[in-house]
């Protein structure tokens, strides 16, 4: 059966602090709010009985947030009660996510703007095709260990024969 490509709708994130997230990713990365920081508790209100369907019963309550890319991807943050950091920010071993990735074609720049913001550079900046193709990459993580990629260019042509093959 030929299928065709689905569309990436948002990712969620979880973080300690809701508010300095929603500054750290509005202020650094340029995303904008699509639904300001609020509450849901367990009761049964929809979000309530969505929420005990994924958390299941005696999650209590969250704080969450909706922000949006340039392009139109979700980025929902949640605060949860007594949450804590990972003892590993990058498992890449372990089954699951464990990194998203934006694009800038500033790649120095951004970093810059993330580390002045609390965050951290994981590597040193790279060529992925070093004398083929003038694209670029970096790890990082944003103040809270979240790690992320950046890229100079579009994955489609960064990977793909594309404009400089």
């Amino acid at each position: 059966m030929n299928q065709t490509p689905r569309t990436f709708s948002h990712i969620g994130l979880s973080v300690p602090d809701l508010d300095a997230a929603v500054k750290f990713y509005t202020d650094v990365l340029g995303f904008y709010v699509v639904m300001q920081p609020s509450e849901a508790i367990e009761d049964d209100s929809a979000i309530g009985v969505m929420c005990t369907d994924v958390f299941g019963p005696g999650w209590g309550s969250l704080r969450i947030a909706h922000l949006s890319t340039a392009d139109g991807i979700g980025i929902e943050l949640f605060e949860f009660p007594g949450n804590y950091a990972p003892e590993n920010n990058l498992e890449n071993k372990r089954h699951g996510t464990f990194h998203f990735a934006v694009q800038d074609p500033d790649v120095e720049g951004l970093v810059q703007r993330i580390v002045a913001a609390g965050g951290r550079q994981r590597m040193p900046v790279r060529e992925y095709f070093p004398d083929q193709k003038p694209y670029r990459m970096v790890y990082v993580e944003d103040p809270f260990g979240i790690v992320f990629e950046v890229y100079s260019h579009g994955y489609e042509l960064t990977y793909s024969a594309g404009a400089y093959a």
